[in-house]
């Protein structure tokens, strides 16, 4: 087994796996902890879903480079769906709904209607639950994730107070003279970054559990914020690690292996955080 993952680690397209795999981690944590508190997690779902949507646009239109139109047209959905959620006549969980069902509808029907190849459930599989193999990246994918991902980290640090302020109390920040709306956009254009960058990696069924398990994990553990998204972000950084080290030796699927790792995790800081209340 270890001559097997020293064997597999000596290959360029397992560290590209890893890179992305920890980058992926790391600014889903990051962006987890506020949307977790601000109940709005699941719109990582929804961008998901609508990426899928246009990924079988893109593949009925035969683009060389899907990630031309999957990501500007995800950012817009990502501003268009805070907007909406914002409306008093479409709550933001109706809305995520919404957009989630059509597009992911409106994204199989598309690839039944125009079949690019005769695996079309094979196709379909890979992209709602990610790839079964670990070599997929390309070297340009991953430069293009390691920058993105740079900034992602950059924005979080050097808006680290705006962000919690309009986390824990939008309307006292707004009344302060924090533009609450503007950061919120920043918070939604960065997630839908986040969401295409891991479709390759986990699938699109299963981005939000990067969102959620390494969040929900923390706050078991922790109640104040800096150590909740610090905590989120090395557990989940760890999981990715470890789901992609487990399904590199068990040869299952990338995607699905690392979110049974965080669901595990959580179940594990679940118990500590219930002896640790009974202790106190």
């Amino acid at each position: 087994m270890i001559d097997k993952l020293v064997l597999y680690l000596q290959m360029p397209m397992v560290h590209y796996a890893l890179i992305v795999g920890v980058l992926i981690a790391l600014c889903s944590s990051l962006l987890g902890v506020h949307l977790v508190l601000k109940r709005f997690s699941f719109i990582g779902d929804g961008l998901s879903h609508v990426a899928f949507g246009v990924m079988a646009i893109a593949s009925v239109l035969q683009l060389s480079n899907d990630m031309l139109l999957v990501m500007p047209v995800t950012v817009i959905c990502a501003v268009l769906l805070l907007r909406t959620g914002q409306n008093t006549k479409i709550k933001g969980d109706a809305a995520i709904a919404m957009i989630s069902v059509g597009a992911l509808a409106f994204g199989y029907l598309i690839m039944n209607i125009f079949p690019t190849s005769s695996n079309l459930s094979g196709d379909v599989c890979s992209t709602l639950f990610g790839s079964t193999s670990i070599l997929t990246l390309t070297a340009g994918e991953v430069w293009l994730c390691i920058v993105l991902s740079a900034v992602v980290v950059l924005v979080f640090v050097l808006f680290y107070n705006k962000i919690f302020a309009i986390t824990f109390d939008e309307d006292f920040a707004r009344a302060s003279g924090t533009e609450a709306r503007l950061y919120n956009l920043i918070i939604a254009v960065i997630t839908a970054v986040i969401i295409v960058l891991a479709m390759n990696l986990v699938g699109s069924l299963l981005i939000s559990a990067l969102v959620i398990f390494p969040a929900l994990s923390a706050m078991r553990l922790f109640r104040n914020f800096l150590s909740v998204t610090v905590c989120s972000a090395v557990l989940s950084v760890f999981c990715a690690l470890a789901g992609l080290i487990i399904s590199i030796l068990a040869g299952t699927p990338v995607g699905s292996t690392i979110v049974a790792v965080d669901a595990f995790a959580f179940l594990v800081c679940w118990v500590l955080g219930n002896v640790i209340k009974r202790r106190n």
